[in-house]
């Protein structure tokens, strides 16, 4: 049976991020994607124009369905913009026996706040302890711990602040930082250093997405945190490289690269 991967996230209208993205990842590596959407957002190359937020209810019937029927052998999480909501997302992978990836979005690309300020503490204290890994960006880290990294040096830092909230592992993505696009995943033991070639490509709306998206996808197919990690690394870092431009601003990355013949796949 194919393994099948639960998005709980937000639709972005434009197809480059959210949920689209989710989908999309999950079906370039293999594995059936199914989704709770927790927000509607007007969203296109240039920002988001607008959000709304699903009522509670409508995103647990949602999971539950899915769950209760089909069954999942991974969970994403992505935009969960209250804390009511993070709180009742934390409660139902609390109670699914399966690894969970939590990407806690709180800022677009395009700098638009999608998280409430007080979902922040709910994120720390419900959400992030049910995580097998969680993925911050550096604006995250900075938003839920109070560290700021400028320099790779600080990476394990900013690792330890989000890992004393609770998650298994942490994938701290260093990616705007100067340099080479360098990623630290540790579970406070051990640690291992993802390096990738920078590509010259403005191209890039969705990577947060998708990256979290593709570990997901791993996890489901058997493969362990480092290896799912290191995995989805490649694929995104792939995806990146062909982004192509759409409408007048940020496009996406290219979820479909590896289908393609010729590509090295992921």
């Amino acid at each position: 049976m194919k393994p099948g991967v639960l998005t709980v996230a937000g639709s972005d209208s434009g197809g480059g991020a959210g949920i689209q993205a989710d989908l999309k990842t999950m079906l370039a590596l293999g594995v059936h994607g199914m989704s709770a959407v927790t927000a509607v957002t007007a969203q296109n190359s240039l920002g988001v124009q607008g959000a709304w937020e699903l009522p509670v209810e409508a995103v647990r019937a949602q999971y539950r369905s899915v769950v209760d029927d089909i069954g999942v052998q991974a969970v994403k999480t992505g935009m969960l913009a209250s804390a009511e909501l993070v709180e009742a997302v934390a409660e139902l992978i609390g109670g699914t026996d399966v690894p969970a990836v939590v990407d806690p979005v709180g800022v677009s690309k395009h700098g638009d706040s999608l998280l409430a300020a007080s979902a922040l503490d709910s994120m720390r204290t419900k959400l992030l302890p049910v995580a097998t890994v969680a993925t911050p960006n550096l604006d995250e880290v900075a938003q839920l711990t109070g560290v700021r990294v400028e320099s790779e040096a600080q990476l394990p830092e900013a690792a330890a602040a989000v890992l004393s909230y609770g998650p298994r592992w942490v994938l701290i993505k260093g990616g705007h930082l100067p340099g080479e696009a360098v990623d630290l995943l540790t579970d406070g033991s051990e640690e291992h250093w993802l390096r990738a070639p920078r590509h010259n490509n403005r191209h890039t709306h969705g990577t947060g997405c998708t990256l979290a998206s593709a570990i997901a996808s791993q996890l489901a197919k058997g493969q362990s945190v480092p290896q799912a990690v290191a995995a989805a690394k490649e694929y995104v870092t792939g995806a990146i490289a062909a982004g192509f431009a759409l409408g007048g601003g940020i496009g996406p990355v290219d979820h479909a690269w590896a289908l393609r013949p010729g590509s090295r796949g992921a």
